[in-house]
């Protein structure tokens, strides 16, 4: 008995030395085909310069079976994957090695953990026309508040590009350090393209093929260029851990009063809820979007995001006033488990305050997101929203916060209370106080 045993523990002994002896062989083929470290590095360093990356994108496109060694051996997943879902096509070998390896082997010659890029937080923006300068305030906001670290992919027109580049390199470098950022060609579908440019205002639409279009980006915050961070942008990301099973995209209704609401009212197609929903700001698990097939009236079969964007738009168009927004509340109308809605202080507009205030939320908490939807900011029908506008332009880079934003604005609200928006104007400081006194002490100091 006692010899068996012995016999069986040698067997097992040998057996795990022998899986252990091509655990290591493989690790050492790997590790030796300039695989994982030369994909991260080459991406950081090209980010912090800005890039356009559409034509590169284009031109990798090939048969997959074709790159697939190659692929298998390069592709790193772990850098842009904070949720461990591993992108379509990506081979087993690699799949296995990224989830046993990811937290202990050190890629050299890149300064960042894995930790820090699993929580870089990706927020996109579509800017045309004379959008430039609301664009680099929306960015401006995020980068003065935000705590994690912030990947802005800007889609413009090509002949902003260069003023977009010149901009952000020149901010100050302790500013520079908490972001980075890639510039996009506007780009439609070929076949139906100029349908889409001329679907409500001439790039709008390209928010909806974020999701096919940024293949790599597992999770993404888009906004409107009107958009003023109050609040970090961290606080609007961790919804995504909120998220349930079914749940693919976050945004807020478009009105918290039925009675001048404007889907309910006047709409001629399906929309989400009571009152619809705004998509200024919409936060994407854009993983599960890719992935989910879609409930819709046009057939009984469930298509992918892909599949039924044009079907919709060639349904709906003559019905439609908002262009995209009106399509997603259609999508969402028929896949209403699909939604998580956020309150209205997250996504505040005129309409909340323009006929009295109406965002119950935003009277306990205060606004934490700015939408000044309407030209607001740039016109005297909304002086408060102005205002907020303003008082971030005029900020410079490492002042005081207090001395130079808050007050400055406090001061200026005054002058806003011959509106119903500028009666609540304790609301639009009121999240702005407590964001400047987290960064207070750790702001950098440009002299």
């Amino acid at each position: 008995m006692r010899r068996y045993m012995r016999v069986r523990f040698v067997c097992l002994l040998l057996g795990f030395g022998s899986v252990f002896y091509v655990f290591i062989q493989l690790a050492a083929s790997l590790d030796s085909q300039n695989g994982w470290v030369s994909k991260k590095s080459q991406h950081r360093s090209t980010l912090l310069t800005g890039e356009n990356v559409v034509g590169r994108a284009a031109a990798s496109k090939g048969p997959v079976n074709q790159h697939r060694d190659s692929r298998c051996v390069n592709l790193s997943v772990s850098f842009w994957n904070p949720y461990w879902r591993l992108p379509s096509g990506v081979c087993g070998l690699n799949c296995f090695w990224e989830s046993a390896f990811r937290f202990i082997i050190r890629r050299p010659n890149s300064s960042d953990s894995v930790k820090e890029l699993a929580e870089t937080m990706h927020l996109a923006v579509v800017a045309c026309g004379d959008r430039l300068e609301e664009t680099m305030t929306m960015i401006k906001s995020a980068v003065i508040f935000s705590i994690k670290f912030l990947e802005f992919h800007i889609f413009a027109e090509h002949e902003l590009h260069l003023t977009f580049q010149k901009t952000l390199n020149t901010w100050p470098l302790q500013y520079r350090s908490k972001f980075n950022y890639k510039l996009y060609n506007i780009t439609f579908p070929s076949e139906n393209a100029a349908e889409w440019k001329k679907l409500f205002k001439p790039c709008a639409s390209q928010r909806l093929f974020l999701p096919i279009i940024l293949k790599d980006v597992d999770s993404l915050l888009y906004v409107d260029t009107d958009i003023l961070f109050l609040q970090p942008v961290d606080e609007i990301w961790s919804f995504l851990k909120e998220f349930n099973s079914t749940q693919i995209a976050a945004m807020a209704p478009e009105h918290e009063e039925p009675r001048i609401g404007w889907y309910n009212r006047f709409a001629r197609h399906p929309y989400y809820g009571k009152t619809g929903i705004n998509s200024g700001v919409m936060l994407m698990n854009m993983t599960r979007i890719r992935e989910k097939y879609f409930k819709n009236d046009m057939t009984t079969a469930r298509l992918k995001w892909e599949e039924i964007l044009m079907p919709l738009l060639k349904k709906y168009k003559l019905n439609i006033t908002w262009g995209d927004q009106d399509l997603l509340n259609i999508i969402f109308h028929y896949n209403p488990e699909s939604l998580f809605i956020f309150p209205c202080h997250w996504n505040y507009r005129p309409d909340h305050c323009i006929y009295g205030s109406n965002c119950k939320t935003a009277e306990e908490k205060g606004i934490f997101i700015l939408h000044g939807n309407r030209g607001v900011y740039h016109d005297e029908k909304q002086p408060a929203f102005r205002a907020v506008y303003e008082a971030i332009v005029k900020y410079k880079f490492g002042d005081d916060p207090f001395h130079f934003l808050l007050y400055p604005l406090e001061n200026n609200l005054l002058q806003t209370t011959h509106t119903y928006c500028g009666r609540v104007q304790h609301l639009f400081t009121k999240q702005l106080q407590k964001s400047i006194q987290k960064i207070q002490d750790t702001i950098p100091r440009v002299r």
